[in-house]
């Protein structure tokens, strides 16, 4: 095993302080993509349609699965209707949506906003989200007016520390494997696949931890020991001459080191709501030390 080498030296120079002039631009686009209209504050109900046509809770229309699809059409008394490139206006639409997909179908104006300005913005309408997990069809509600979104000054999160910017050894697997994990919501699974494994030891502590996501965009889902941080979190990680951003092309897959910026470990959905069906970490996902780097628990 090797040890995970840390980046971040004594003393502060300018490398430094473009680290935390870069982190801290990170963290304001980050919270940005949160404040979305339809973002990660904005869900407020995830509904389980049936093979019978019903009405679902605060939203228009009925709802019913057959064969594997999703369908809805408006129902008598509507007091909104839902609009979208997708929707058909009379009914029914079919909706067909991937394993662990997810995919916006419509929008619509709640009756007691129906004298808003419903500008391009998109502040006061509804998005209709259709998912599919564990074979289950799904329909979340996003909605601009959430008291999450509303209500949001930040996420919580430690200050930039260089120490927990560590470089370590990869191991690319020869095919990816299938793995079934849990999630947040219970009675859910997820279907992921690893990709490879890094290791990493800190103060004389050492764990293994799988790589999720994609080739390109290999992900850490973890625990850890810190105190007052969600159950789980995650990280997008790079090549050591990355930025922090997306990696190129193929890079990670040709590279045997990779940066692993625990300073970028974030919330998953299910932290900041509690509509997120967020996969759980594989079993081993685990860092047996305080991680005092990354986001906080929102909540």
């Amino acid at each position: 095993m090797t040890e995970a080498l840390h980046t971040g030296t004594a003393g502060t120079t300018a490398a430094d302080d473009d680290a935390v002039s870069g982190h801290a631009a990170w963290r304001a686009a980050r919270e940005r993509e949160l404040l979305e209209p339809h973002g990660w504050l904005s869900p407020v109900a995830l509904l389980w349609p049936t093979a019978t046509p019903r009405r679902l809770p605060g939203v228009p229309g009925e709802w019913w699965v057959a064969d594997g699809v999703l369908y809805t059409r408006p129902a008598p008394g509507d007091t909104a209707a839902l609009v979208g490139e997708r929707v058909v206006p009379d009914g029914p639409t079919a909706i067909g949506v991937g394993e662990g997909r997810s995919r916006i179908i419509g929008t619509f104006l709640p009756e007691e906003r129906a004298g808003s300005a419903a500008g391009a913005d998109g502040a006061h309408e509804v998005a209709v989200e259709v998912v599919v997990r564990t074979g289950r069809y799904g329909v979340r509600l996003r909605d601009p007016q959430a008291a999450t979104r509303t209500e949001f000054t930040g996420v919580p999160a430690f200050d930039y520390d260089p120490s927990w910017v560590l470089d370590a050894p990869v191991r690319w697997y020869d095919e990816p494997e299938s793995v079934t994990v849990g999630a947040a919501q219970p009675g859910l699974v997820h279907h992921v696949e690893v990709f490879g494994e890094v290791d990493l030891v800190r103060g004389g502590r050492f764990a293994t931890l799988a790589l999720t996501g994609t080739l390109t965009s290999p992900t850490i889902v973890f625990s850890d020991e810190a105190d007052g941080v969600a159950p789980w979190r995650a990280l997008l990680v790079t090549t050591p001459d990355g930025t922090g951003d997306p990696v190129d092309e193929a890079a990670p897959a040709t590279s045997d080191t990779l940066r692993l910026d625990l300073n970028r470990a974030v919330n998953l959905p299910h932290a900041f709501t509690d509509f997120g069906t967020s996969a759980a970490p594989l079993a081993g996902n685990h860092l047996p030390f305080a991680v005092t780097a990354g986001e906080k628990a929102p909540r």
